[in-house]
This record gives structure tokens, sequence and C-alpha cells, in this order.
């Protein structure tokens, strides 16, 4: 079990004790009433959107921070990167999980709507490449033969013009959907904007990517790190050779930076205005920021360095 999800049920089970104690005694008071321990009981609502990346990292973080305000209700979707800075940008959110940084379109229109943001570094993620668990001759790939992989040429792709001595089958491609920073960064430093396979299946939803991988012998696909982990029994995960031989997504790895080019920063945005005007936002934003660290590694993605969240609370007093 997951260390929040057991803190989750020791702190059920205490205010349980606490409710318990408590019938028949009067209550009363306001919002603002201090706990036992002193934390200010805040009120509201926050909404999230954007990768599913980086949903399980702030479904962890949501988790435990209704256990210390519960009064406030936090919901998280996962319409991918792009499609949670659409919801940014028409107002709808006040935080937008994202796998990639945020581009200049997507700057150009906040400034349009006079939306001000600022931008948080939550964890470090290596994309990881999968193929079957089956598949006994895939043993590690270059970056220029994922290239060849993935970028449509108007062939039917086998394994056999990857590699001659690979089976003369045909490939069966999962990726994420358009609407991912994961695509996204696929995209960058692999496809370099040229068109993915036609013949692949898209999806925003990583378990679907799984699944495809799982059931099929000659699959391959891509998602992110923790995506992995949590299926390794059923998948095979892929070195990835570039230009300093094939190096293995781990926690030590991606951190590093020696699992290039592959690794990258998860981040999340926070309006401004959100976190001057709304308490219970600037309170989410700073549990957040105290916590991500132990919780990221806990879903399977990589901490940053310690001085980097304290750069960043420090910054979010700035804003506040």
């Amino acid at each position: 079990m997951k260390s929040y999800k057991k803190l989750a049920l020791t702190a059920m089970m205490t205010g349980m004790l606490a409710f318990t104690a408590a019938c028949g005694q009067e209550t009363g008071g306001s919002n603002n009433e201090q706990t036992g321990e002193g934390t200010e009981q805040l009120q509201g609502q926050i909404k999230i959107d954007g990768s599913s990346t980086v949903f399980p990292i702030m479904e962890a973080v949501v988790e435990e921070y209704g256990l210390t305000q519960p009064g406030v209700k936090v919901s998280v979707g996962v319409s991918g990167t792009g499609g949670g800075f659409e919801a940014f940008i028409a107002g709808e959110t006040a935080l937008s999980n994202a796998s990639r940084p945020i581009k200049d379109k997507e700057i150009a229109a906040l400034e349009e709507k006079g939306i001000d943001y600022t931008e948080i570094k939550l964890a470090f993620d290596g994309l990881s490449v999968i193929v079957n668990k089956e598949n006994d001759f895939v043993d590690y790939l270059t970056v220029d033969e994922l290239k060849k992989i993935w970028i449509e040429d108007g062939t039917t792709k086998k394994w056999s013009d990857i590699r001659a001595e690979w089976p003369d089958k045909e490939i069966k491609f999962y990726s994420p959907g358009t609407d991912s920073g994961t695509f996204d960064y696929f995209n960058e430093v692999i496809l370099e904007d040229e068109p993915i396979v036609e013949k692949a299946t898209l999806s925003e939803d990583d378990n679907i990517l799984v699944q495809g991988v799982q059931g099929d012998k000659n699959a391959i696909g891509y998602f992110g790190y923790a995506y992995y982990l949590e299926n390794k029994q059923s998948l095979k995960i892929v070195p990835i050779d570039g230009g300093k031989g094939p190096i293995t997504p781990t926690n030590k790895t991606i951190e590093s930076g020696e699992y290039a080019p592959l690794s990258r920063p998860l981040f999340t945005y926070v309006k401004n205005s959100a976190v001057k005007d709304q308490e219970e936002v600037y309170d989410f934003v700073k549990f957040l920021l105290e916590n991500v660290a132990e919780l990221a590694e806990d879903v399977g993605y990589v901490k940053l360095p310690d001085d980097e969240y304290t750069k960043q609370l420090e910054m979010l007093e700035t804003l506040k």
C-alpha cells in the first residue's frame, strides 16, 4: 500500500474516534474555526485539469490535502496538457497540469485574456518505451531506430525493417493522443515534427495504451514512467541509446539526466489572481509544494532537489 494511502486510513480511523467522542457535545463556530492543531479550516472549490501524466501526482496530493482541509473540494480532470491549457485560458480552472512547458501560443492567449500565471515544477518523469512482455528480441532501441519505427513513411512497418534479424511481423503502435504533453514531448525529441505513423492507436487514456501493448506480441508504445511501474509485471521496458549506450529509466537515471533524451520535468500552472484572492488556492498550492516531493515518489516519479521546492515556496509568498 502506498504511504499516502496508509496515512489516509489512519486519519480516517482517528476522525471516526474523534466524532464518536464528540457525540452529544454542543458544537458551533464559523468556517474559520481553528482545529485542535491550530489549522484554519477553509471552504471552497478548486478545479484542476490537464496532463494524464501529472494526474497520479495531483491525485495523491489532493487525497492528502483532503485530510487537513475537508471543506475544500478539489477536482482534477485529465483532458491532456493541451486540453488543460484550453480550460485554463477559458477561466474554468485555477491550476493546469502539464507534462511539457507552456507553448508560445498558449502564453499569447493568456496575455490576451489578461491572465497572469506562475509555472510550478513538480517532479521529473522518464518517458518510457514499452513492448509486449513476450517480446524476446528487442533488447534496446537507439533514437534513430525510434524515429524509423514511429515516423510515417508510407510503408507497412515490420520489426525486420528495423533490424534484419528481428521477426518479419507488422509492428502495432500505441501512442498518447495529440492533446497530450507526452505526445508533444515525443514529437519534439523523436518525431521532430514529422507525422506519426498513420496506423498508431492514439489515446489520452494511458490505460488504453497499456492494455493495447499487453494484448499484442508485436506492439510498441510509450507513456510516463509511473504508468510503466504500475504495470511492470505485464510489460517490458526498452532501454534507449541516446548516444552513450542503452539506458533504462530509473529514479537515478531520470533525475541525473542520464536517461536522455526522454527524461523531462512535470509542471502545474497556477493563476496568480487565484492565489491572491482565494485563500483555499494559496493554501492548496503551499501544501502541494511542501508535500509533492514525497508523494511524487510514492506514485512512481522522481522528486526535484529540495532547494527547488524551497525556492518555489518563497516565490508563492510573493504572489500572496
